[in-house]
């Protein structure tokens, strides 16, 4: 690095979770403007899903080609053009006249953040070499794209009331040309940490590429739109053609010589169980803000800048926990126990989010379950990640990274979509839906879905994962092998 290598381990850090936070911030920054965009942009309703969906879609989509690029091209190549065109994209959104241009940025974005977050955690592997300062690291990146989600409606608020909703867009443009004049002074060039490998050669299966990530696309779209459209005949021909996409993948992914996404990182049971326990991940927490946010704002009757500060504690307790507990757990426990502590924690403060009250009190009713919430979320973003990337080859932490994210992306689909489901369908069973109650009924349902869910990835953790205990990297035990020698399906 340069100067010394503490100042320039601690400016490596800052540039990758403040680029990790904006990312994330874009999936929920956008909520609280939309009837804004909708006056300013003649947006209807289903113009204003897409503003959410273009950023969803391509964000899932192309997390698998992001990867695999990091990989082939270099960690910090590829983090460099992700990063240019999420800024680019960002002042495309912030400036946009028309509303498809603002629909085309956000999918640009969605490209973007896709190509950046793969290669972030592979550059904080090869950055944090020393064991305690890799879990330090690791725990603070996972809690900012969970504070991004989390702060992303209070800022949202902010910004549109008090400058106008294309700030939301504008503030992540000077966030990202820092980072990147800083990125090639304190990010490692991608020759220094690259791995000779005779059985990766600098090329992208382009046909798995397309497949791969039209297939993921199409289904993110499918599981988007489900709760508003129903099954019409473009949703369930889209699931169709997703469905043909996605085995169209597997197949070529079996027969090509240098594939997308290698197959026999499957038979390593941390990389299948990792990206078990982050759909779970998924399908819990995503959800989990959806409903706090219609709790507080149908229920309780706040405003929605009222609710987003509501839930900033969830931001700020996760941010504390991240430095003060996540490294001495990771330390002292390992990856496969912080994760199923952490999703004991989910099952326990959504299960009581899902009891409280129509008349609740914030105090009493929301906020000690919120907090164990909060606790809990670091834990399962390290904990269901750490074990993928540290299982593989280095020169496929980038591809690893790029499927346990995609994972989240469809399990959060999933579970927003089935919950939203199951709540109106509990909502509409009341004699008058209308009411706070009958809502409320059905947002409890949304909640003890999530935790559902939760229970889920706390079995995954103790049935499927297995410790690391003799990874030198994180217990700073001698090496008696790389892992880059080590067969890849022998890395059980």
């Amino acid at each position: 690095m340069a100067r010394g290598p503490l100042t320039g381990l601690r400016m490596a850090l800052l540039l990758l979770t403040a680029v990790e936070l904006v990312v994330f911030l874009d999936v929920s920054i956008v909520n609280v403007a939309l009837p804004s965009m909708a006056a300013t942009l003649a947006l209807g309703e289903a113009g204003l899903a897409w503003v959410v969906n273009a950023y969803q879609l391509t964000f899932g989509g192309f997390q698998l080609v992001g990867g695999r690029a990091s990989d082939i091209l270099g960690r910090r190549r590829v983090f460099r053009i992700g990063l240019t065109i999420f800024t680019v994209a960002s002042l495309l959104a912030g400036l946009a006249p028309w509303a498809w241009l603002l629909i085309l940025a956000r999918a640009l974005q969605g490209v973007g953040a896709a190509l950046v977050v793969p290669a972030e955690l592979a550059l904080l592997t090869s950055v944090f070499t020393e064991p305690r300062a890799y879990q330090r690291a690791f725990g603070v990146w996972s809690a900012m794209g969970a504070a991004g989600a989390a702060s992303g409606v209070a800022l949202g608020g902010i910004l549109t009331q008090e400058v106008g909703w294309p700030w939301i867009f504008l503030v992540n443009v000077p966030i990202g040309i820092v980072a990147l004049a800083f990125s090639g002074r304190y990010l490692p060039a991608d020759e220094q940490h690259r791995v000779v490998d005779t059985t990766v050669t600098r090329t992208l299966d382009v046909w798995g590429a397309i497949t791969g990530t039209g297939g993921l696309i199409l289904l993110v779209y499918v599981l988007s739109v489900v709760p508003q459209e129903g099954w019409d005949p473009l949703v369930t021909g889209a699931l169709v053609v997703a469905v043909g996409l996605l085995v169209a993948f597997a197949a070529i992914e079996r027969r090509v010589a240098n594939p997308l996404l290698p197959l026999r990182l499957f038979r390593i049971r941390n990389v299948t169980g990792s990206a078990a326990a982050n759909f779970m991940v998924g399908a819990a927490h995503v959800p989990a803000f959806v409903f706090l946010s219609l709790y507080f704002q149908d229920v309780l009757h706040y405003s929605p800048i009222a609710a987003g500060f509501a839930v900033l504690p969830i931001a700020l307790m996760n941010v504390a926990v991240s430095r003060a507990v996540v490294p001495w757990a990771l330390a002292r426990l390992g990856p496969r126990m912080v994760l199923a502590a952490g999703f004991a924690l989910l099952v326990v403060g959504l299960g009581g989010l899902g009891f409280a009250p129509t008349d609740g009190e914030y105090a009493i009713d929301v906020l000690p379950y919120a907090l164990v919430f909060a606790v809990g979320l670091p834990a399962i973003f390290v904990g269901s990640t750490l074990p993928a990337v540290k299982s593989v080859r280095s020169t496929d932490t980038g591809i690893v990274s790029g499927t346990v994210n995609t994972t989240q992306r469809i399990g959060s689909s999933v579970g927003v979509t089935l919950l939203t489901v199951l709540a109106v369908l509990r909502t509409n069973s009341a004699a008058d839906p209308s009411t706070a109650a009958a809502l409320n009924s059905g947002y409890a349902i949304g909640f003890l879905g999530a935790a559902g869910f939760a229970v889920l990835g706390l079995l995954i953790a103790v049935t499927i994962l297995t410790p690391l205990p003799t990874d030198p990297e994180l217990t700073g035990a001698p090496r008696t092998a790389a892992r880059e020698d080590i067969p890849a399906g022998d890395q059980t």
